[in-house]
């Protein structure tokens, strides 16, 4: 269970948006990925204690630390001692820009997780997507710069990093804005 696997799962959170009324535009209209990063550490198993439920890991760096394992935790008894620890961490926030009546302005959210099988050794990955869809209420190209308004009535000034995006744009389109956070957590048995 890796980068795969919180991609997968950050899909459904996008599908389930989906379900919830996102509307489809043309291509012309301006989307993007505005930043998009995984990152991913590995520790080794130095220490199970089950009555506490602490397992003590070892990172790249030499270092010990401890987790305390909740009761969420399916499986722990399955961790042995030299077992590898994989932590992934994904963000990213994308926009997408649609035509006034395609989409209404405001905010939804998914959560998903999912966890191991009974059996199988400790796993278990949770996003977060939050999506947010606000009017632009002005253009300013010498700038770039769009101002947005959320659907509280807020005014929200975004630098645009492409200027000639806004060639596509006008005041009263929509830019539907998602950010989305995801972290797995999958235990490998220790190669002998």
């Amino acid at each position: 269970m890796g980068r795969s696997f919180v991609r997968s799962l950050v899909v459904s959170g996008f599908a389930a948006l989906a379900l919830a009324g996102c509307a489809k535009e043309p291509a012309e209209l301006p989307s993007g990925i505005v930043r998009e990063s995984t990152v991913s550490a590995t520790a080794t198993v130095k220490k199970v204690d089950l009555a506490t439920r602490e397992v003590t890991l070892v990172g790249a760096d030499g270092k010990s630390f401890v987790v305390k394992c909740g009761d969420a935790v399916r499986n722990l008894a399955q961790v042995k001692v030299g077992d590898q620890v994989t932590a992934t961490y994904y963000e990213s926030v994308a926009y997408e820009v649609h035509k006034p009546g395609s989409v209404e302005a405001g905010a939804r959210a998914a959560v998903g997780a999912a966890r191991a099988e009974p059996g199988d050794k400790p796993a278990g990955v949770t996003a977060n997507v939050v999506e947010i869809t606000a009017t632009i209420e002005s253009i300013d190209k010498s700038v770039p710069l769009v101002v947005l308004r959320r659907a509280d009535g807020e005014l929200v000034p975004i630098k645009v990093r492409d200027p000639k995006k806004l060639d596509a744009v006008a005041v009263g389109d929509l830019v539907e804005i998602t950010f989305t956070e995801a972290v797995a957590i999958s235990v490998e048995a220790a190669t002998e």
